[in-house]
């Protein structure tokens, strides 16, 4: 698990703001089940990553200290995410799909190596709470336009590249998405391909 920070919030899979008891009771079910005993799904070195995030952020002035670090590190909020658009209509839950997809297309195109942004990437570029995501993040996860890795951050897949493409050159909103970001994290697509399985 080299290379970029884990979150340790995304990799437990728990609210920034989880109690302690929470904190527990996950990190007791993923070590059980990366345990290096564990002969099925022991994994010596995912187990030393969930043992690291479990010390930080049980321990208070730990916690304190990572939390701290990672609002300074957040990334920004787009200005389009908080239009009327996204947050209202019966239309504004397939734009928030569509700004996912064009977020992980953006890290994609600008990091191949590492193309993937954690529920809390998400959370602070969209200015979303993770309760309003987390039906869009499903549905992507049920088209095969988006899968978690390892870390349990969000990878656009082929499917989702291909509605994308497909959906551009149409799509206004697609478009200003697109070239929303002036931090160089966002990236207009050079190539269209043709077919989509998302329905979007």
């Amino acid at each position: 698990m080299a290379g970029e920070p884990v979150n340790f919030y995304d990799l437990l899979q728990i609210h920034p703001r989880a109690e302690m008891e929470t904190i527990h009771r996950v990190y007791r079910i993923f070590a059980a089940r990366f345990h290096p005993d564990n002969s099925e799904t022991g994994d010596a070195a995912r187990f030393l990553v969930y043992a690291e995030a479990y010390r930080v952020l049980s321990d208070p002035q730990l916690r304190a200290e990572y939390d701290r670090t990672l609002a300074e590190n957040r990334p920004s909020a787009l200005p389009i995410f908080q239009t009327k658009e996204f947050t209202g209509g019966l239309d504004a839950e397939a734009k928030i799909r569509t700004g996912v997809l064009c977020l992980l297309y953006a890290k994609r195109r600008a990091n191949p190596d590492y193309a993937a942004l954690s529920m809390l990437d998400l959370e602070h570029l969209m200015s979303f709470p993770r309760e309003h995501l987390r039906f869009a993040l499903w549905y992507l996860k049920a088209k095969r336009c988006v899968v978690q890795d390892d870390r349990s951050s969000f990878i656009i897949t082929a499917e989702g590249v291909d509605y994308l493409e497909t959906a551009l050159p149409e799509n206004d909103l697609l478009q200003r998405i697109f070239r929303a970001s002036e931090t160089g994290v966002m990236v207009y697509p050079k190539a269209l391909l043709n077919g989509s399985d998302c329905g979007l």
